[in-house]
C-alpha cells in the first residue's frame, strides 16, 4: 500500500529564507494568525450578546493551516475556504471589520447580509463563497482548475475540506476527476479529528486521509497542522507543482478542533486528555516561540505587534457595529443572476 509522505518541521530561519520568507514576511504571517483568532474570539462575544444571528463556528487550532496555505498562494490563484479557514480570508486581504459585519448580517459584509454568517468570500480576491453542504465545494474547486486548463492560464485552484467531508461521495468524484485530468488543484484536508462528534477511527480505515491520494494517481503528504512553516512549505511545493503541470496534491493538515462543532456544542465527546495534549501545540504560541528563537524577535517587538492587532480589532468591531442592516427593498439585489438582454440583429 502506498503511504503518504510525512513532512518535517523547519528548524531554522535559513530554511525559511530558502522558501522565500524574509523576516517581515514571517512576522506578517504571525500577525495574520493573531488577527484570525482575534476575529473569532470577538465573534464569540458578539454571539453571546445576541448580535450574531444563527450559530457561530470557529477554527481555533486551524490558524496555521489556513494562513500557511494562503500565504503560499499567488494573487491569481483561486480558493474555496470553509468555515474553519478564516485565516485564508485574512491573509488574502479581507478587512477584519468587513468579516465582523458579515457575522452580524450587515450591509458591509461580503455577502451584504444576504447569506449565512460564514458563507462569505470576495470574488475579486479569487475566493468562492462556501455553502453549508461542505463537500460540495470540492467539485467547484476542481471546476475552477478545469477552467484554468481550458484557458491555458497558469493559475492554481486550492480546495479546503475536512475529515468529515472526506466521507462523502463529492470528495471521491472531485479527486478522481482531478487525478484523471491532472488538473492544477491542491486539496487541503483540515483533519481536525472530529466530524462533529465522530472520531477518525469511525470515519475511515486508512492510517491517513492523504494515503487516499495514491488511488487517484497523485501525491499525498501529511503535515503537522500546528506548524505554520511546515504547512507553508508543503503548500508552496504542491501549488507550484500544479502550476507547472504536475497535477494535484493532497495535503493533510493534522490538528485538533479545539472548540465544539459550533458555539452550541460543548464538545463533551472529546477526551479531556486529548484536548490537553493538543493545547500544548497551540499553533500561535508555537510560532511565537519559533520567531523569538530563530529570527530574534524580541518580547517587546512581539508584544507591540499583539497590541497593534488588539487595537485593529477593537476599531474593526466598532466599525462593523455601525454598519447598516440591509435594506429590505433591495433583498433580491445580488442574489439572482441578471438575465442577458438579447442582442439586436445588426442587419435589421
Amino acid at each position: 500500500m502506498a503511504i503518504a509522505r510525512d513532512t518535517e518541521s523547519l528548524s531554522s530561519s535559513l530554511d525559511a529564507e530558502q522558501l522565500g520568507l524574509d523576516r517581515a514576511g514571517l512576522l506578517g504571517m504571525y500577525r495574520d494568525m493573531l488577527v484570525t483568532r482575534g476575529i473569532e474570539e470577538r465573534g464569540h462575544i458578539l454571539y453571546k450578546q445576541g448580535k450574531i444571528p444563527g450559530s457561530f463556528y470557529t477554527g481555533r487550532g486551524n490558524e496555521a493551516g489556513a494562513v500557511g496555505v494562503a500565504s503560499a498562494m499567488q494573487p491569481e490563484d483561486a480558493g474555496t475556504p470553509l468555515h474553519r479557514d478564516m485565516g485564508v480570508h485574512v491573509t488574502r486581504g479581507v478587512e477584519p471589520w468587513r468579516i465582523l459585519a458579515q457575522y452580524m448580517g450587515r450591509e458591509d459584509g461580503p455577502a451584504r447580509g444576504r447569506d449565512g454568517n460564514v458563507h462569505m468570500a470576495l470574488i475579486e480576491q479569487n475566493l468562492v463563497a462556501m455553502v453549508s453542504h461542505l463537500p460540495a465545494m470540492m467539485p467547484v474547486a476542481v471546476g475552477l482548475a478545469l477552467a484554468f486548463r481550458i484557458r491555458n492560464e497558469r493559475r492554481v485552484s486550492v480546495c479546503w475540506y475536512g475529515d468529515g467531508a472526506a466521507a462523502r461521495g463529492d470528495a471521491h468524484e472531485a479527486m478522481n476527476f482531478a487525478g484523471v485530468r491532472r488538473l492544477p488543484v491542491v486539496f487541503v484536508c483540515d483533519n481536525n479529528q472530529y466530524a462533529y462528534s465522530t472520531p477518525p477511527q469511525l470515519e475511515y480505515a486508512c492510517a491517513n486521509l492523504a494515503d487516499r491520494a495514491a488511488a487517484y494517481g497523485f501525491d499525498g503528504v501529511v503535515v503537522d497542522g500546528t506548524d505554520i512553516l511546515a504547512v507553508y512549505s508543503e503548500a508552496k511545493r504542491a501549488i507550484e507543482k500544479a502550476r507547472q503541470g504536475g497535477g494535484p496534491t493532497l495535503v493533510e493538515c493534522v490538528t485538533l478542533r479545539m472548540e465544539g462543532h459550533a458555539v452550541h456544542d460543548n464538545a463533551f465527546y472529546v477526551p479531556r486528555e486529548l484536548l490537553d495534549e493538543w493545547a500544548k501545540r497551540d499553533p500561535i504560541a508555537r510560532f511565537r516561540l519559533w520567531l523569538s528563537e530563530h529570527v530574534q524577535a524580541s518580547e517587546a517587538e512581539l508584544s507591540e505587534l499583539e497590541e497593534q492587532v488588539k487595537a485593529l480589532l477593537a476599531e474593526a468591531q466598532k466599525r462593523a457595529e455601525s454598519s447598516p442592516a440591509p435594506d429590505p427593498s433591495e433583498l433580491e439585489q445580488g442574489v439572482y443572476a441578471e438575465p442577458e438582454q438579447p442582442q439586436e440583429n445588426a442587419d435589421a
